[in-house]
């Protein structure tokens, strides 16, 4: 069974990160991913690029469900207001 520790290793080991953070229940999972690797690249596209890195889990079933929140090192530091 998939957990929150399991799931960061895999994607920090697919994806250059500055910063992630992954929470679950052990089903449904929510990830924060802040990546230099989403510059110029769209939404879906980066979520695109994180579920390659987990395709094979996603396949074998051992992996349900992951909502993710993608961002530049620059969007994550962007005043929020």
């Amino acid at each position: 069974m998939m957990d929150s520790v399991n799931i960061k290793t895999l994607i920090a080991d697919g994806l250059s990160c500055e910063m992630l953070q992954v929470e679950g229940d052990g089903q449904h999972f929510e990830a924060l991913i802040v990546s230099t690797h989403f510059a110029g690249k769209n939404r879906v596209q980066r979520q695109q690029m994180v579920n390659a890195v987990l395709r094979p889990w996603f396949d074998s079933g051992e992996l349900h469900a992951l909502s993710m929140k993608t961002l530049t090192p620059e969007e994550w530091n962007a005043p929020r207001g």
